[in-house]
């Protein structure tokens, strides 16, 4: 249990970097991107210790899988950037993904 809550840091790190990327404009403002750079640091770091039980493939799945679909919300309240029905269905997609790996996985390291 440990680990999925160094998961769910990794991941909550990873979506706030990912989300102030914009802000970087291209990493030519210096603070942004040192903002960037360390939650992405801290993302990373903390994906580090949830390996130590979880399969790295099994993490990475769910890691990815959870940020695209928060990224994804992110993007659309953040920055107007709006989601279309194919994009829609896609994240359903993810997070059915997601479930079906920590619910019926027997690798996933519960």
């Amino acid at each position: 249990m440990k680990s999925y809550m160094f998961l769910l840091m990794a991941i909550c790190f990873e979506v706030v970097a990912t989300s102030m990327l914009p802000m970087t404009r291209e990493f030519t403002r210096w603070k942004p991107s040192l903002a960037f750079f360390s939650l992405f640091f801290c993302a990373l770091f903390c994906l580090t210790k949830a390996i130590r039980t979880i399969p790295v493939g099994i993490a990475y799945a769910i890691w990815s899988g959870i940020g695209i679909v928060l990224i994804s919300f992110a993007g659309y309240f953040l920055y107007k950037q709006k989601l279309d029905i194919p994009a829609v269905v896609g994240i359903l997609f993810i997070i059915t993904g997601v479930l079906v790996i920590n619910l019926f996985s027997k690798t996933a390291g519960h």
